[in-house]
C-alpha cells in the first residue's frame, strides 16, 4: 500500500459568522489525516492539492452583493511537514476547488463533533 501524501497532515478548521451562527459549532476542529480512513485521507490530500491551498493568499473573499451581511467565514490551517499555511475564506466561495475542500472539511468537522457527543451525524 502506498503512503498517502497526507501522512503527517494536520488540519484545523473553524467556522464563524453566518445567519445561523452558534458559538459552540465555531470552535476549531482538529483533523489528523493519519487518523482518517484511507479513502478520506487520500481525498483530503487531493483536495488540498487541487485547491492549491499552500499557494493561496491568507484571505480569499467572494464577491458580495451590496448591502448583504452575515456571510460565513472559514479559517483553515494546515501543517504538513515543513509547510504551514492559514487561509480565511469568506462566502460565497467562487473557486470550485476551494469550495470542495471546505465542504469536505465541514463534513469531517460534523462527524468529529458527533463522535465527541457519541451520536451519528445527520446527512
Amino acid at each position: 500500500m502506498a503512503q498517502a501524501e497526507s501522512e503527517g497532515m494536520r488540519v484545523e478548521f473553524a467556522t464563524s459568522g453566518g445567519i445561523a451562527y452558534f458559538p459552540g459549532l465555531a470552535r476549531p476542529v482538529g483533523i489528523e489525516a493519519d487518523q482518517l480512513p484511507e479513502a478520506d485521507a487520500r481525498k483530503l490530500d487531493d483536495l488540498v492539492a487541487a485547491s492549491r491551498f499552500f499557494d493561496q493568499p491568507a484571505q480569499v473573499e467572494g464577491s458580495k452583493a451590496s448591502g448583504a451581511a452575515d456571510y460565513r467565514q472559514y479559517t483553515i490551517t494546515i501543517d504538513q511537514g515543513p509547510r504551514h499555511h492559514t487561509l480565511t475564506i469568506t462566502e460565497p466561495i467562487e473557486d470550485p476547488d476551494l469550495r470542495q475542500l471546505v465542504r469536505f472539511l465541514e463534513a469531517q468537522a460534523k462527524a468529529s463533533r458527533a463522535k465527541a457527543r457519541g451520536t451519528q451525524p445527520k446527512e
